[in-house]
């Protein structure tokens, strides 16, 4: 059975996760760890650091498990 698309949100961005497509690389946590922790039940927490941080660590997304949207622009990057 597919797991649910994951969706974090502030009042600058949304931040969706689809673990189907996720490979595990780990760039994410690397990158912005105090957003990315996966010990934390919530695991994203955007609010943690600026719209356009986490923006740049969701583009490095290998697999593209992680996409963004800034409220803002309205411009979803894939």
């Amino acid at each position: 059975m597919p797991k649910p698309l994951q969706t974090f949100e502030t009042s600058e961005i949304i931040v969706t996760f689809e673990p189907t497509l996720c490979e595990h690389s780990a760039v994410c946590l690397g990158g912005l760890p105090n957003v990315f922790d996966v010990r934390r039940k919530r695991w994203i927490r955007p609010e943690l650091a600026s719209a356009d941080e986490v923006a740049a660590q969701v583009e490095r997304c290998p697999s593209g498990a992680l996409k963004y949207m800034k409220k803002s622009s309205s411009t979803q990057v894939v």
